[in-house]
């Protein structure tokens, strides 16, 4: 733990990481986990993972002492005192977390209404998006040592995974988080189907890897000629992702041509696109299985161009291009958006202001305002804010290209508020995809909107109709007191 920490923090930064595991130490005396082994072993691994995914030094801090306030004799103020009120603060909202779903023991109704459920807890505690970064390391070391488990707990924390963490880290762009704590859990949920699928993989495998050794070797050559500068690497499709794709095929695994994705990763975005036309000149493309996920990135902000084709042999590849960055977000999503933006978004969490967010993690927005919110009413009722972390989103462009990250069935109107109160205010109309729309217009994925405003135009109460998220209602709903305020001050006779 230590070696590696000193790799990527300052000398400082490992004292602390150090005091942080004396103190943990201290407080785990004693205990042991079902494998029999020291407790420590546990936030030891979990401050690990959150190095590998280069998060911040408060975060790591708070990693190895995530249990300490819970299990432990040590109290808030107390590490509050020890390690400052920024890493208190994350390992309190970890706490919330645990102990908000420590009430929900039964899973027959708790996974049902989970979504929604889970979203109120967020709210609670997600003032910093790093408490669930931090739950995500907590609940993949979990998986990763389920074994020791009886085997109804195995089945029951299983699903939970597969059915909320996994979805949320998805939603937070940690594709290969997703990915470890989906094959995990499926091995524990379905045993039988996951020993099934792997061997069928294993056995399609061994006939293709030689086979696409070759492939890569031509790609190689081609792109050292054309002096291109890259790095490839060949990416096998997990087993649970095999297994969903079987079953849309029948069971056939000769049908699934993305077992192995040749990956091309590039310095800029133009030299993506020139390999893509390398590839295609190479060898023959399905024009119909061609994705541009960098025009058109998913739901969750991912970003790359993926491309099938079928070589002289008859074999057929599947590449995927992308950049370093597009390559980063892909595997760790808001943890490399942390890394990248380290300084920016500490220093925003510090001053207790909101951090600027790529826009395909604005929604983590909407679950700061509402924080702040709870924080500063406390008569704040969650049943009123009804966000849901996993309701499907869709991007919507300006006409300029920006992006904004909307919930599904938004209207114009939210895009507006999004971009600007003050432009919404003064909204007239809108163009979408160059074509008038009226404010009812419920937006779809990959719009263009431009909002057409007038100097005369003003907020109107009948817009209520005509938003579905919660912070254009807000604005919606300040504006419209400021209005009347206005309207009475000047009915009033003035003073004299």
């Amino acid at each position: 733990m230590l070696q590696r920490a000193k790799q990527q923090y300052t000398n400082d930064e490992v004292l602390e990481i150090e005091h942080a595991l004396d103190v943990a130490e201290k407080a785990h005396k004693g205990q042991k986990r079902a494998s029999g082994e020291p407790y420590l072993m546990h936030p030891l691994a979990v401050a690990c993972i959150l190095c590998d995914w280069q998060m911040d030094i408060d975060s790591v801090l708070a990693g190895i002492l995530h249990d300490t306030i819970e299990d432990t004799d040590i109290n808030l103020e107390q590490l509050e005192s020890l390690f400052g009120r920024d890493v208190a603060f994350l390992v309190d909202g970890v706490t919330k977390v645990g102990k908000a779903r420590s009430g929900m023991r039964d899973l027959t109704t708790y996974l049902p209404g989970t979504k929604d459920n889970l979203s109120k807890l967020m709210i609670a505690v997600g003032q910093d998006v790093r408490v669930l970064i931090i739950k995500l390391a907590d609940r993949l070391h979990n998986m990763q040592t389920l074994e020791h488990m009886p085997r109804e707990k195995q089945k029951k924390i299983a699903r939970e995974t597969m059915e909320v963490f996994a979805p949320l880290a998805d939603r937070l762009n940690m594709g290969r988080v997703r990915v470890q704590l989906e094959e995990l859990a499926f091995r524990y949920m379905m045993p039988k189907d996951f020993a099934r699928t792997k061997t069928l993989m294993d056995s399609r495998l061994k006939k293709s890897q030689k086979k696409l050794a070759t492939v890569q070797r031509e790609v190689e050559a081609r792109l050292k000629d054309e002096k291109i500068e890259f790095e490839m690497d060949g990416r096998v499709k997990s087993v649970y992702s095999t297994f969903k794709k079987l079953d849309r095929l029948d069971g056939d695994i000769d049908r699934v041509h993305d077992l192995i994705a040749l990956r091309i990763i590039v310095d800029d975005l133009s030299t993506c696109y020139l390999v893509l036309g390398v590839l295609h000149e190479l060898f023959t493309p399905f024009y119909e299985r061609i994705k541009d996920y960098v025009a058109q990135p998913k739901q969750n902000g991912y970003q790359s161009l993926h491309t099938t084709v079928q070589t002289d042999a008859g074999q057929i590849v599947e590449f995927q291009v992308r950049t370093r960055e597009m390559h980063d977000y892909a595997e760790r999503g808001f943890a490399a958006s942390f890394h990248y933006n380290e300084s920016k978004l500490t220093e925003a969490y510090k001053k207790g202001a909101i951090a600027k967010l790529p826009a395909n993690l604005s929604w983590i927005l909407d679950l700061q305002e509402a924080a702040a919110k709870a924080s500063e009413h406390k008569k704040f009722d969650a049943k009123k804010f009804r966000m849901n972390l996993f309701k499907d989103r869709i991007f919507i462009y300006s006409p300029k290209g920006d992006i904004w990250d909307l919930p599904v069935g938004a209207y114009p109107l939210d895009f507006a508020y999004r971009v600007h109160s003050d432009v919404a205010s003064h909204a007239s109309g809108f163009k979408v995809n160059g074509v008038m729309k009226p404010f009812s217009y419920v937006l779809q994925h990959g719009d263009v909107v431009e909002v057409l405003t007038s100097k005369t135009a003003k907020p109107k109460a009948q817009w209520k109709e005509y938003i579905a998220t919660n912070h254009a209602k807000e604005k919606l709903r300040m504006q419209l007191s400021r209005e009347s305020r206005g309207m009475l001050e000047r009915l009033l006779p003035r003073r004299k």
